[in-house]
């Protein structure tokens, strides 16, 4: 039985004592158990009832690192359907993006970012969490986590693509997700600080023209496609052998990151040391790569362990022969493009052979760039490449 009595003043039940000196609920005068947890006030059934000690005492228990935590407790989510993991988010966030890539609607080097990020999430939330219990105070220990290991370009990319993420949950949950104010990409003020103490992610002509003279084969190809025609890591790891024509000297490729069609022309340079790369080209491994220009040694696509970046490494080994400093990787060569052939002083050739949409009327009515526009845009670059090698050196 209960111990209150009825209060002869009020007719009211009267509050009971605690069972015992160490009961952690305490008799509210509405007639419930309750503990005031993280500033709010928690209720565990009637003190009027039998057993009533005992009933709440349970209660509590069963909540107890629920409500120290700040999370809605168990038994709730679960009346409430909430009861999805990050586990099951994942395993369908990750399954629907394979379906895209397999399409051809998702780059390849997306999709693995996608799947980093989601081991990133795992790793810090475990799989079996409850999506309801990421709060705040967890994605700002998960930010703090994140700046010690990542700059401020990194931090944008990675905490976009987790958003991705949580926003693909909500529509399983059926709630929205709130991620705080700290879960956010850095602001534009730090990415600029980033830059300028980095330094320029361009090369000059001098390092390049060592760099392609240092490139074995078949680096040195990508490194003058790279500078020829400001393709990327993913363009050259995804070039078709069908895109290119050497005879002619032009190569007919969409950007496989936007799908915008590009046409380039070739430099003699590069004509040759791709026909000296397809003579001694391995074969390919499997039907899945055997398109591709490019194949590893073992036969294998430069994309397949994409988690790798075989580019970036390969790159990475040649500048360290040669002793060429400064925050900048194979992707810095597309930069070298952009920066050149922008002073040929036709952007709209350059845009067009970079594979970019400025998002104007005008590339929406463009149908066509002359080929003399073309040419007249990557000779410009190649002149600078040469410029001082021809001068002997001068400037």
């Amino acid at each position: 039985m209960h111990n209150s009595t009825v209060s002869r003043r009020s007719g009211k039940p009267k509050k009971p004592n605690k069972p015992h000196p160490d009961f952690p609920l305490t008799p509210h005068p509405s007639g419930r158990w309750c503990k005031k947890v993280r500033g709010k006030l928690h209720y565990f059934g009637k003190w009027t009832d039998d057993r009533a000690g005992e009933k709440a005492l349970a209660a509590w228990l069963d909540q107890k690192d629920d409500l120290l935590a700040g999370r809605v407790p168990r038994a709730k989510r679960i009346a409430n359907g909430e009861t999805v993991m990050l586990e099951e988010v994942v395993g369908r966030f990750l399954d629907a993006k394979a379906i895209r890539r397999d399409a051809g609607n998702l780059s390849p080097y997306t999709w693995q970012a996608y799947h980093s990020i989601c081991r990133e999430l795992v790793k810090a939330f475990s799989n079996e969490r409850l999506v309801t219990d990421i709060l705040p105070e967890d994605f700002d220990e998960l930010y703090a986590a994140w700046s010690k290991r990542w700059g401020a370009a990194r931090m944008e990319a990675e905490v976009r693509r987790a958003k991705t993420v949580f926003h693909f949950a909500e529509r399983l949950i059926k709630k929205p997700i709130d991620f705080g104010e700290t879960f956010a990409a850095p602001t534009r003020k730090a990415m600029r600080q980033e830059r300028h103490a980095r330094g320029p992610k361009m090369f000059e002509a001098d390092e390049l023209r060592r760099m392609i003279d240092g490139a074995t084969q078949p680096l040195k190809a990508m490194l003058l496609l790279a500078i020829n025609a400001g393709f990327g890591n993913n363009d050259v790891a995804l070039l078709p052998l069908s895109a290119i024509d050497l005879a002619a000297g032009w190569i007919n490729f969409p950007r496989p990151k936007t799908g915008i069609m590009r046409r380039v022309p070739l430099w003699k340079e590069t004509v040759a040391a791709l026909r000296e790369w397809l003579a001694i080209r391995p074969t390919p491994a499997s039907d899945g790569v055997a398109g591709l220009v490019f194949v590893t040694v073992r036969g294998d696509g430069w994309g397949t362990n994409i988690k790798d970046r075989p580019i970036t490494h390969a790159c990475r080994k040649l500048l360290d022969k040669l002793k060429i400093n400064g925050s900048r990787n194979f992707y810095g060569i597309r930069h070298t493009f952009e920066t050149i052939a922008g002073e040929s002083i036709d952007q709209v050739a350059v845009n067009a052979i970079m594979g970019h949409d400025d998002g104007s009327m005008a590339n929406t009515y463009r149908e066509r760039i002359s080929d003399d526009r073309l040419k007249a845009t990557v000779n410009h670059v190649r002149k600078w490449l040469h410029a001082k090698e021809r001068n002997g050196g001068a400037a």
